[in-house]
């Protein structure tokens, strides 16, 4: 059971006895909802705008009962009971009795049984009274052996090879009675089913066949959207859904896609299909041609939102492929009409359209490191490659100057050596040391050179 949305987080939970909080005032958190909250599900919970009147509760005897999950009724109060929205009352039920939560006082209750379809000689059943602390009890009893008895059930209809699925159990009040919810696809025979339910928990059997769309209804869950299941939260008439509403709205026809948790198409797809129909009548009709001086144009795809329609000279296949305004379709047709004939598809003028004002459009990461900047770098790592053999070409010829002419230089650069990937040095390094001890002999004195 939910709470009101307008209650705090940190406040106590509801207790079911309580009948004070849904008064005509609001729910006792806040001032602007009266009557309108519910503690049970949204699902079927209508606003009264009409409890602020004098004497709304007494213009209809007739008041409107929930009981677990979507299944709700209509009963008279013959009693002339005081019952607000909210009140948990304890009805007629065949046999003993149901207890539910009223929904619905006054005036508004004509208007609902109007859409609930009941007939004019429908008999209702009556209202005994306010639930007391004995019928509570009860009532929470009963409710405890609700998930128990599905799933014992569920294995009694395997053992008697029956081809159903029972989806939900719910006891009646004062636990007297419990209907079975199943699934089926073709027509079950379950009257042996019943007996072993009857002679296994003690009480009356009912037993109402559901749709997979009800099933998810009544367990609930999270759909693909991120949300609680429309059909569980809101959703009170089930319409079927059909592919159409998927072609209509140009989404691709996917199983998995379109397919719910209860394996049937989903229930939002009729959400705006009305709106899709009314908007195709203003686009071209898919089966209407266009001619140009070239070629014959076919209707391959429109794009609602975007007011486009593509054409194509193949009628099965994208081939020479044409996206127009639907302005731009029209034009062409009523040209054609009229005999006709434009020389191209597209708009005769193309304006280009003007590009935005963004100064950081074209920004990039890069922008600032120029090429040059790049061989400067190259550039002078090339030199200091290339300064060990320009010096030993300036120095060469200097060994054959004769020693007279040349002083002895005492302060002299030291040469790297460099090795090749080889590992030997090149050939202008082996030739180095036998240049220098040729300057170092023309140096000496005679008489050290002819030792030598």
């Amino acid at each position: 059971m939910s709470h009101c949305r307008h209650k705090p987080d940190d406040a106590p939970p509801n207790d079911i006895n309580d009948m004070t909080e849904f008064k005509t005032g609001g729910c006792g958190y806040c001032s602007l909802c009266p009557r309108g909250c519910n503690k049970y599900t949204d699902k079927l919970n209508n606003y009264d705008w009409l409890a602020d009147l004098p004497d709304n509760s007494n213009s209809c005897d007739i008041v409107e009962v929930q009981f677990k999950a979507s299944r709700r009724g209509y009963y008279i109060n013959s009693n002339k009971l005081h019952l607000e929205k909210g009140d948990v009352v304890a009805v007629e039920a065949s046999p003993g009795h149901d207890i539910g939560t009223v929904t619905m006082t006054g005036r508004l209750v004509p208007l609902q049984i109007k859409k609930a379809n009941l007939k004019p000689d429908f008999e209702y059943k009556r209202i005994y009274r306010k639930v007391k602390p004995v019928d509570m009890d009860k009532y929470h009893e009963a409710k405890k052996r609700e998930h128990s008895t599905m799933i014992e059930s569920r294995k009694i209809a395997e053992q008697l090879e029956l081809k159903m699925k029972i989806g939900d159990v719910e006891y009646q009040g004062d636990g007297s009675k419990a209907i079975f919810y199943y699934i089926a696809d073709d027509r079950v025979d379950f009257r042996q089913l019943i007996k072993v339910l009857a002679e296994r928990f003690k009480v009356r059997i009912e037993m109402k066949q559901i749709g997979a769309r009800q099933e998810a209804g009544r367990i609930g869950g999270i759909g693909p959207c991120g949300r609680e299941l429309c059909c569980a939260t809101w959703m009170t008439s089930l319409k079927s859904v059909s592919t159409s509403a998927a072609r209509f709205q140009d989404i691709s026809l996917n199983p998995q896609k379109l397919a719910g948790q209860c394996a049937k198409l989903k229930c939002c797809l009729n959400f705006e299909v009305d709106q899709y129909v009314e908007a195709l009548k203003q686009m071209p009709s898919r089966e209407i041609s266009v001619e140009t001086k070239d070629n014959e144009y076919f209707c391959f795809r429109v794009d609602i939102l975007r007011k486009e329609v593509t054409y194509s000279t193949d009628k099965h296949l994208l081939v020479n492929e044409c996206t127009i305004p639907a302005e731009r379709a029209f034009e062409v047709i009523r040209m054609n009409q009229a005999g006709i004939k434009p020389e191209r598809l597209s708009e005769e003028v193309k304006s280009e359209p003007e590009r935005p004002l963004d100064l950081l459009a074209d920004a990039d990461l890069n922008r600032f490191d120029s090429e040059d900047g790049k061989k400067k770098k190259r550039r002078k790592n090339g030199n200091k490659e290339r300064r060990p053999q320009d010096n030993m070409q300036n120095k060469a010829p200097q060994a054959n100057i004769p020693a007279e002419n040349n002083a002895p230089q005492h302060r002299q650069q030291p040469r790297r050596r460099e090795q090749n990937a080889g590992g030997q040095q090149p050939q202008q390094r082996q030739q180095r040391p036998q240049n220098r001890n040729n300057r170092r002999r023309n140096n000496m004195p005679p008489k050290q050179r002819d030792d030598k």
